[in-house]
């Protein structure tokens, strides 16, 4: 069973990556959320990684985050969400927002994500409502003490406006706004440009 892979990024689009992995290429399929967080071709990226196996297939899906692969898992334990599903959900609602829907019984926000109608969504959120609140007993969907985002462009983002001059802690406040406004799904570029607009109101 594959948990995790390292290698180089030999491809990517918008639903796979094939790595590069000393001379194996491996077909992962990933979510929206992780391809943005891709590094380059050629380039090294570790993902994590669910094996699922079928009669006629095996096949591998990636995450960049621990938290991503918590909620495929998550998802696709229940009857009638399968991995297409799983994927779709997390390309569609970020790991926060995603819970988030999921505690406040919010079946329309769930109801966005192509391929899930009232139904599942009702589903989704009763059988995962406990579950979540075991995995997040505090409410912490995804931020640390620290102020930081699980977000992997979070920790991009930061270092960049750093270098760049900007002290970190008015960084850290502009990307915690840019944060809840959807932005970090958006890829490491528009990050940094909407962090520059609102360090520049500051």
């Amino acid at each position: 069973m594959i948990a995790l892979l390292t290698g180089l990024v030999a491809f990517k689009a918008p639903s796979q990556v094939t790595l590069d992995v000393h001379g194996v290429g491996y077909e992962v399929l990933v979510p929206l959320s992780t391809y943005y967080s891709l590094p380059n071709q050629h380039e090294p990226v570790t993902l994590s990684i669910h094996t699922h196996v079928r009669e006629d297939a095996i096949q591998l899906f990636g995450f960049f985050t621990a938290s991503e692969k918590e909620a495929f898992l998550l998802l696709t334990g229940i009857s009638g969400i399968g991995p297409k599903l799983g994927l779709s959900v997390l390309s569609t609602l970020s790991v926060r927002d995603l819970y988030a829907a999921i505690q406040a019984g919010d079946i329309e926000k769930l109801g966005t994500v192509p391929g899930i109608g009232k139904k599942s969504a009702a589903r989704i959120a009763l059988e995962l409502k406990d579950k979540v609140a075991k995995l997040h007993p505090s409410g912490d969907l995804g931020v640390a003490g620290s102020g930081r985002s699980d977000n992997p462009l979070y920790e991009d983002a930061l270092s960049a406006l750093v270098n760049l001059g900007y002290r970190q802690p008015d960084v850290k406040e502009a990307l915690k706004r840019v944060e809840q406004s959807g932005v970090l799904t958006q890829g490491l570029e528009q990050v940094i440009r909407e962090a520059l607009k609102d360090l520049a109101k500051g």
